[in-house]
């Protein structure tokens, strides 16, 4: 409740009353990662130009699960107090009832995103939210210090850990004490089941709930992926990465303090920005696959939107703004400040952003490839399921409850949220 109580606190006084010239002033919330708030502030200014309307930021914390949580609040109270809301991927089947339907609105538009995309955010033939990011994570290294001792890009997690140790040890030998192999997202929220997925699915253990609506997580290779990060926390990675979220795990890498880092397209612009201490020294890969048979590299699906609340004042107003954010000119603009990846395939064959933002044509391909989260099947019952998910993960990497026994806990209170269907 505290937490509620202070995200209100922030949108108390965001008026909607229309101005006397006809202009109106509206609200967007954002819990926007780096510097995503300050590029959507740039992008609001050109809109507040060309339209005349005020648009407000509401800020909140970058933890999707607190955002999630905080935006039903609103939603339930029929608050009018948010005008937009910028939501996750896998949000749409849960909040849609509450959201406008742009499908009518954005007739002109919808043909340049991805039709994938355009397709996760629709409901019931509804589209509820209108695309202006997408996300697939990559694997942060530093280039010259592999190069300085010889080492390979890893393509399996074993050999990441061997590399990541090999750096390190050296690295520190040589002087640098705060110098760790890993960093990634390892708190108790949304985030770690987007790690904790491609783990147990890289090495052969399945997408937990899968899409025929089947329980699969309780199995050997799921138990045995769990064990090996386990076997991580305090070897190759920091004691606190079990509170890392994204920018935690972005500030102990940029600062020079990794070898590898797990994270999304976002930290690549801000790893290469003018005082950054890696920058130029870095590059990205695919994520690695487990080392049997079979195992392949596995990314998971992120991406945001923007939705327009039904309690909206200024509907209309709302979602010019929606398709404005969207647009193909400043979507182009988010990605050469951002370098978060477009939902618009033309512009990853834009010439500027294949100069300044080279990850971007290069990460197509992953993000076309990258693994859902089960949102789709669980529908409204996700949040819960997934939340079951990560505490199980998150109980293993920190030493509470053996892989086995907290992966067969988790399954049998996955069947029990399903109940007769998801």
């Amino acid at each position: 409740m505290k937490l509620a109580s202070a995200f209100l606190a922030l949108a108390v006084g965001v008026l909607l009353a229309a101005g006397p010239s006809g202009a109106v002033e509206l609200s967007i919330v954002s819990g926007d990662t780096g510097n995503g708030i300050k590029v959507l502030r740039e992008i609001l200014d050109r809109y507040e130009k060309k339209s005349g309307n005020k648009v407000d930021i509401v800020v909140i914390p970058p933890s999707t699960t607190d955002q999630f949580g905080q935006f039903r609040l609103w939603l339930a109270a029929g608050s009018s107090d948010i005008d937009v809301y910028q939501t996750d991927v896998i949000w749409a089947p849960q909040l849609a009832s509450q959201l406008v339907d742009l499908t009518a609105a954005t007739r002109d538009v919808v043909g340049e995103h991805f039709p994938s995309i355009i397709k996760s955010q629709t409901v019931n033939g509804r589209l509820v939210a209108l695309p202006i990011f997408t996300d697939a994570p990559a694997l942060y290294y530093r280039k010259d210090l592999l190069d300085k001792y010889g080492a390979k890009v890893p393509t399996t997690w074993k050999e990441l850990a061997d590399t990541a140790k090999l750096v390190m040890n050296k690295e520190r030998a040589a002087g640098n004490k705060d110098i760790w192999g890993f960093v990634f997202q390892g708190n108790a929220y949304e985030g770690l089941t987007c790690n904790a997925l491609e783990w147990v699915m890289s090495n052969g253990g399945g997408g937990i709930i899968e899409p025929d609506g089947g329980i699969s997580i309780d199995n050997p290779h799921a138990a045995a992926a769990l064990d090996m990060v386990k076997g991580w926390i305090g070897t190759i990675a920091p004691p606190g990465v079990l509170a890392y979220q994204e920018e935690e795990a972005r500030g102990v890498w940029q600062t020079g303090n990794a070898v590898f880092m797990r994270n999304w397209p976002y930290a690549y612009a801000l790893g290469n920005s003018e005082n950054s201490p890696i920058k130029g020294k870095f590059d990205v890969a695919p994520l690695p696959a487990g080392s049997g048979e079979g195992d392949r590299p596995v990314a998971t699906l992120g991406g945001w939107n923007l939705a327009v609340s039904k309690y909206s004042k200024h509907p209309e107003a709302a979602i010019d703004l929606v398709k404005f954010i969207a647009s193909r000119e400043m979507q182009k603009y988010r990605t050469l400040k951002t370098s978060n990846l477009p939902t618009i395939a033309a512009l990853y064959d834009d010439p500027d952003i294949a100069r300044q933002q080279p990850i971007v044509p290069r990460w197509k391909q992953i993000f076309l490839n990258a693994q859902p989260r089960p949102s789709a099947t669980a529908r409204i019952k996700y949040n819960e399921a997934s939340s079951q998910f990560w505490t199980a993960v998150h109980n293993t990497i920190s030493g509470q409850g053996s892989a086995a026994d907290n992966l067969a806990d988790l399954e049998a209170r996955l069947t029990k949220l399903k109940g007769k269907g998801w």
